[in-house]
């Protein structure tokens, strides 16, 4: 691997670890739940769900597990 690669690399490392670098803006996805297929999405900094659960709360558990697995990414990525 030549040095430009390897430091851009490390680049990248450094930038996961910045978590102020990152403004997630919007993004939309299909939970597969256990009974139902959910619509999930988030758009400046608010998290949406179709689930009935979500409509009473303003939260559940596909929306939390969104935020752990995004968690998890980011740690995992620092690691790397």
């Amino acid at each position: 691997m030549d040095s430009s690669v390897i430091n851009k690399i490390e680049k990248a490392k450094r930038y996961a670890t910045e978590r102020d670098r990152f403004r997630f803006n919007q993004f939309s996805l299909n939970f597969h739940g256990s009974n139902n297929e959910h619509s999930v999405s988030f758009d400046q900094g608010t998290w949406k769900c179709d689930c009935e659960y979500f409509t009473v709360h303003n939260w559940c558990c596909h929306t939390k597990a969104l935020g752990i697995l995004l968690d998890q990414m980011i740690t995992d990525a620092i690691t790397v």
